[in-house]
């Protein structure tokens, strides 16, 4: 008996060892493998006001991998958010870019970041007073500053602004990162920060500062790309029952349209005008018999008007740029944002992943590498 239990005790521990060295296999070609990804990706940060803004603003670039909301340029270590909004830290509120140099440039990233503050405020920006909302650049490295610099001149000797441009361009220092309810704020809270955004005078001042200029090269945003067409050309472009939901404020039939249990993944778009509007990350089965979802892909696509119609009040969801109407909004959807957009197939077209590269919306091919990476 006993030579057999020996044999038995040496088998066991020569498949741990053979489980600890695949263990460990592992662990060194995920170790290798993020290595890669990191050295393939550079930083640059920011600040410009609100960091729910830039964040959100920047996260629309094709080859940015990540934004971070947090704080830097003060004197306190590990501040809140309450501490560093008083106004007392000398902290800014800030935002750190992680970027692929492949697909975007820091020269680019500049471009971007001037286009979405006013960089000739020192004492905040927009509704947003202080210090801590203050715009600003910091560098990583020399070349940074050089570059940096070099766009500030650019921008000083354009005559764009009337004011100088008193945007600070400053050495990085010690990124605290902010509190988890500030990341992707504009995704997580919709209405809250849809709210916010326009009564803060940032997008006012921009349409204006910038009018009639094309989007930098990165990206950044949609107002210059989606528009309507007159009337004569949607009565051609559109069937009967789109022209008569988006432009007559209809309603198709519930379960006998394109999109109710549509589950292939893909964006959703305005059938008018093409401007980005749902994704199919955020479509749930409400059960109502029309497309429905958690929130917007762009919310800034997105408009609310209140509608008292059909003897209720109600809140209407139409697009921006195509002024199109889309369907209602309720507060009665799931988590994680407790809203149902309901919204009609026939207001949408939709773009499957597959597409989106020939379509023209390839920025949005990164949501989808992001699911398929996780699963």
């Amino acid at each position: 008996m006993k030579p057999i239990i020996l044999i038995a005790i040496m088998l066991t521990f020569g498949l741990i060892l053979v489980g600890f060295q695949k263990s460990n296999d592992q662990q060194e070609k995920m170790d290798t493998t993020m290595d890669k990804k990191q050295k393939n990706q550079s930083e640059a940060t920011f600040a410009g006001g609100c960091f729910w803004c830039t964040e959100s603003d920047f996260e629309k670039i094709d080859g940015v991998v990540e934004v971070i909301s947090g704080y830097l340029g003060g004197q306190t270590q590990n501040p809140s958010y309450e501490e560093v909004s008083a106004g007392g830290t000398g902290h800014a509120e800030a935002i750190r870019v992680l970027y692929d140099p492949q697909k975007v440039t820091y020269n680019e990233l500049l471009d971007i970041f001037w286009r979405h503050v006013d960089p000739t405020d020192p004492g905040g920006q927009f509704v947003d007073r202080g210090s801590q909302y203050r715009p600003a650049i910091f560098y990583h490295d020399e070349e940074q500053k050089r570059l940096a610099e070099e766009s500030k001149r650019k921008l000083e000797t354009s005559g764009r602004f009337n004011e100088s441009i008193a945007t600070e361009i400053v050495p990085v220092s010690e990124f605290y990162r902010a509190e988890d309810y500030h990341q992707d704020y504009y995704k997580k809270n919709p209405l809250r920060y849809k709210y916010y955004r326009y009564n803060s005078g940032r997008d006012q001042f921009l349409k204006k500062a910038w009018a009639g200029t094309a989007q930098p090269a990165g990206g950044g945003g949609t107002q210059a790309t989606y528009s309507k067409p007159d009337d004569k050309v949607l009565k051609t472009k559109l069937t009967p029952l789109q022209y008569k939901v988006t432009q007559k404020e209809g309603t198709e039939p519930p379960f006998r349209n394109d999109y109710w249990d549509n589950k292939k993944e893909g964006i959703y778009v305005d059938i008018v005008s093409g401007e980005p509007l749902f994704s199919s990350q955020d479509k749930f089965a409400s059960g109502t018999g029309w497309p429905s979802f958690t929130r917007p892909l762009e919310p800034e696509n997105i408009l609310e008007n209140e509608d008292r119609s059909l003897f209720t009040v109600r809140t209407e969801v139409r697009s921006k740029h195509g002024d199109s109407h889309l369907g209602h909004l309720f507060p009665d959807g799931p988590e994680p944002t407790g809203l149902r957009y309901c919204i009609n197939s026939a207001s949408l077209k939709f773009i499957p992943k597959e597409d989106l590269q020939g379509e023209g919306y390839s920025e949005y091919l990164r949501l989808f590498e992001t699911t398929k990476a996780a699963n």
